[in-house]
């Protein structure tokens, strides 16, 4: 990673500054999880996990502020909202290589069914990783039945197999996407650290899980009268 002067820093903090508004302007309005209260989570643990384990930390808070303006389920298409993020870049950002390296990270970050292909640089792994983080744990789950709620899916239908549908499907219920995804990304996370962090989250979902099905099917109200 390269040291950058006192005269960089200070126009790297400005792009920061610049960036923050445009991005809660952009997602105001959100009501899917994905709103600026994930971005800040996002931007705050990409920069825990830089300073863990080396990567840019400029680049890493950049990509993680911007990387859910572009995000296909809140643009026309993929390619509208990464056109959007480098219009931003291009007119605030004078250095080619960093507008290059944000737009591959944003662009390849999604899970997308776990289809995109590994993260080239160390930043775009942490990246990765702090937006991953925030699909686990207490705040996963919230976030799980938030997004559920805002495309009318269900809660939970037991006889129902989703397995053939595709990945983004809508019909799909929430409990099922912590199968399709969230249960997985424990095992898919890039960086030493962020796993640490995955483990802890990935047992409370877990546990999460297994008391949803008691209540259910009501044998927490059996397990308490044999009690």
């Amino acid at each position: 990673m390269k040291r950058r002067t006192e005269q960089q820093e200070a126009i790297c903090a400005d792009i920061i500054q610049k960036a923050e508004p445009f991005v809660q302007q952009q997602l105001e309005h959100d009501h899917s999880g994905h709103d600026w209260w994930h971005i800040d989570r996002v931007r705050k643990l990409s920069l825990k996990i830089a300073a863990k384990e080396g990567a840019d930390s400029f680049i890493c808070e950049l990509a993680a502020l911007l990387h859910d303006v572009a995000d296909e389920k809140l643009n026309d298409s993929k390619q509208a909202g990464l056109d959007k993020v480098e219009q931003w870049l291009l007119l605030h950002v004078n250095d080619l290589e960093v507008i290059a390296h944000v737009m591959t990270i944003i662009a390849t970050m999604s899970y997308n069914g776990g289809q995109n292909p590994p993260m080239e640089t160390l930043e775009g792994q942490v990246v990765q990783d702090a937006d991953r983080l925030d699909a686990l744990g207490a705040i996963g789950i919230a976030r799980t039945f938030m997004y559920a709620g805002s495309k009318g899916s269900m809660m939970h239908h037991p006889d129902k197999d989703f397995s053939q549908h595709e990945y983004r499907a809508a019909g799909k219920s929430a409990i099922y996407h912590f199968y399709e995804k969230l249960l997985k990304l424990q095992d898919l996370m890039n960086t030493t650290y962020a796993r640490e962090l995955a483990e802890v989250r990935h047992q409370w979902m877990e546990m999460y899980l297994e008391q949803f099905y008691r209540e259910w099917n009501v044998d927490d109200v059996q397990q308490r009268e044999e009690g």
